[in-house]
Parts: structure tokens; sequence; C-alpha cells
């Protein structure tokens, strides 16, 4: 069954949004910060200079999930391409600007939604001014990258060359004095590491000093599996404790692979949800049905649905009812029969045989009530 949301042009619901209290920074039509929902981004892995293949891949990121695409822009012809992308992408897109301050003026006239920058590896402070008076004229946010892999060298030296929590406070707050000087307030900042610990403590001590929006992720993060698991502990850590106003899943992998996994972790942690929820109890030898199989035809069911319900699928009548009372509809097994509950009601008593068919019925039911 799919079933599409006219709501939202991104195919996303928000459950509540992020900390009131952080400043609010306006990326395109986004908003970051200022109790708005956590924003999921990506970054694309084609050459920015091959427009076709950019905007293909950015159309797809858009379709999984994607709010916000950065592109590298490493010389003018990447820049050149820049109107064009902007203009036909569908999404906020954000230059990643290295070493060379020209590229982000370009980016800027280019009409892209913010840029990334580490003002420190842009060259003289009349290059860092050159690039916040543009920012600021055209209203484009600056995110500032602090990087494990990028330190400044004398905190590096500092702290032994090793990276520490503090030494990526201490080189965050360094560029944002620099920015700050120049009377500029539209920033993001990212402290990421592959250190899973490091990167949580800078974060939650950039937050306890700063309002300044922070963008969260793991760097180099692996392969897709561990590396998502990796990301999920440190974003997952920092949302709970309400940090964090965007995220990126960092993957050695296709990007879209990263927006799945991104929305997984905010779904996770209830701070924002795009589709059902759907739990299911471990197998144990209690199970007297097919359970498995049944947690896997109803999430089927449940593919293409945005609407954020709660769905339960539980394997025996020992603890299955209780489990599933917080459910707005569930499915309970037994010894050749079974339970259709909804909200905690039980709506439906059936044989084994007819328990997916009657939990479906009901399903249908319940998502018309909702004029889905």
């Amino acid at each position: 069954m799919t079933i599409n949301s006219t709501e939202e042009t991104s195919h996303v619901r928000a459950r509540f949004g992020s900390d009131p209290n952080i400043r609010a920074v306006k990326v395109g039509p986004l908003t970051i910060g200022g109790g708005a929902p956590v924003v999921v981004q990506s970054m694309c892995s084609t050459d920015t200079r091959d427009l076709k293949a950019t905007l293909a891949q950015t159309h797809r990121l858009v379709e999984a999930g994607c709010e916000l695409v950065r592109v590298a822009v490493p010389d003018r012809d990447a820049s050149a391409v820049l109107p064009d992308l902007v203009r036909e992408a569908g999404v906020p897109i954000v230059a990643d600007i290295q070493l060379h301050y020209q590229r982000a003026l370009e980016a800027i006239a280019a009409g892209v939604a913010k840029v990334r920058i580490n003002p420190g590896n842009i060259g003289s402070r009349d290059r860092v001014k050159a690039v916040v008076d543009a920012a600021g004229a055209a209203g484009v946010p600056i995110r500032i990258g602090v990087n494990s892999g990028s330190m400044p060298e004398d905190i590096l030296e500092r702290d032994n060359f090793k990276v520490t929590p503090q030494g990526l406070v201490d080189a965050a707050f360094r560029e944002v004095q620099m920015l700050e000087e120049e009377g500029f307030r539209d920033i993001i900042v990212a402290m990421k590491a592959s250190d899973v610990k490091c990167m949580v403590e800078a974060n939650r001590t950039f937050r306890r000093r700063s309002d300044i929006p922070l963008h969260l992720g793991v760097t180099e993060a692996g392969l897709a599996g561990y590396g998502s698991i990796k990301s999920a502990a440190g974003i997952g850590a920092l949302l709970l404790e309400g940090i964090g106003e965007t995220i990126r899943v960092s993957l050695t992998a296709e990007p879209e692979e990263e927006i799945q996994a991104a929305w997984w972790i905010l779904e996770a942690t209830g701070v924002r949800r795009r589709s059902p929820e759907l739990v299911s109890c471990p197998t144990c030898g209690r199970v007297e049905i097919d359970l498995i199989g049944l947690t896997k035809q109803v999430e089927e069911m449940l593919k293409g649905l945005d609407v954020p319900i709660k769905v339960a699928v539980m394997g025996c009548i020992v603890n299955g009812p209780g489990e599933a009372r917080d459910a707005d509809i569930a499915l309970v097994g037994g010894k050749g029969k079974g339970l259709v509950m909804r909200h905690g009601e039980i709506v439906k008593s059936v044989k084994e045989e007819d328990l997916l068919q009657a939990f479906k019925v009901e399903f249908e039911k319940m998502v018309r009530e909702m004029g889905m």
C-alpha cells in the first residue's frame, strides 16, 4: 500500500523540534535551530562539474528524504555549474569550500543556501572578511567545519598531537570568534571525529558554552553496517540529550544509504518520525507462531505509509498484550490463535491462519479513519 502525504514535499513529518533556545539560522527555506525539526543532510559523491550526474544524485537523495545537499566546489569549473544546480536541485545546496576563498565568493554569487568553510585555511583575515561580507549581504549562513583530520597545528602540538574534545572545541571557537568579530552571527558549527567518545564530548562541551546550532556527525565512520552503528551511537547519544540541530551520517557508501541511516537514528531516538514505527518481540521458546514471517509481512504492508503510527507484532500471549498496549495497532500471536488490538483494546480474536488477514483489514480501516 502506498500512501502519499501532501503536507510536506520532503515526505517527512516532524514529531517535535530542536531546542527552542538555540539560535535560529535560515538555510534557504529551512530553519536550523530555534526549535525547528532536526534537518537531515548528505553530500554528493559525484564530480560537481558533471551537472547531469550531480543533479541525478541530488534528486535521488531528495527522494530518499534528504533535506539539504552539500557539494564539493574545488575549482572554477565546479563554481560555474552552481547556478544551474541551485535552480534545478529542488533542495537547498551547500557549497563545500576548502583552501580557496574565491570559491566561496563564487558559490555565494551563484545562490547557494549555505557555505561550509574552515576560516583558518582560506587565507588572510582580509579574505575571511570578504567571504563574511558577501555571505552577510546575501543572507547566506556559514558552517564552520572542524574535523579530527584537519586540526590546527598549534592545538595539536599543545595536546601532544592527539585529537581531544577540548581541542575540537577550541578550534571551533577560534573560527567562530573570527566571524563574530566581523559582526556575522548566522553560523552553524560541526565538530566531527572518527572516535565516537571524542565527538560526543566535544559537542556536549560546546553546547554548554554557546547557542550556535550544531551539525552532528561521526566522520570517517566506515562502511554502511558498522559505520551506521558508530553514527547511531554518537549522533543518537547527543540527540537524546537535546543536542544537535542537523545531522549527517558519513558512510563509505552511496549517499542514499546515509539518508536511510539518518532517519533510523532520528526515529529510534524519537526526535523525528516520517513513517510507522514497527516494534516486534525477540524470538524465544514461548513463540508458537511464525513470528519472523509475520513481522516481515507486516513490514511490507507498511511500506510507503507516511504517517507516524506505532505498530506492534508480538509472538505470544504471555507478554504480548501488555507490550502491545501503547501501539496504535497490534498483532499478538498465541497457540493456534491470535489477537488484533487497537490502542490496547482487543478488537478481534481469530484463528492463527486468519490472523494476518484480520490485521490487514483492521489496519486499512484505521488508515481510512485517519484520512490517509
